[in-house]
């Protein structure tokens, strides 16, 4: 399991990459660079937010995960 502060710098690594590509989408299509920006930001935190509470939802999902042996020499 993991702790919480793992879980916690795995959201934010993975969400500033997804933020940053939110962001570039979103300058795209509207050419608006303070208005992407706003929104890069906006969905940073969010999902954080999201991503943070599934993954420790999944810590209590024990499907795919190998059980350790029962007994061990």
């Amino acid at each position: 399991m993991d702790t919480n502060a793992r879980s916690i710098a795995k959201a934010v690594s993975y969400r500033i990459l997804g933020s940053i590509s939110t962001a570039i989408i979103y300058f795209a299509f509207s050419g608006r660079a303070k208005e992407a920006a706003g929104v890069g930001v906006v969905d940073l935190f969010v999902k954080i937010a999201l991503y943070y509470f599934h993954e420790r939802l999944w810590n209590h999902v024990s499907f795919g995960r190998q059980r350790p042996p029962e007994y061990e020499i």
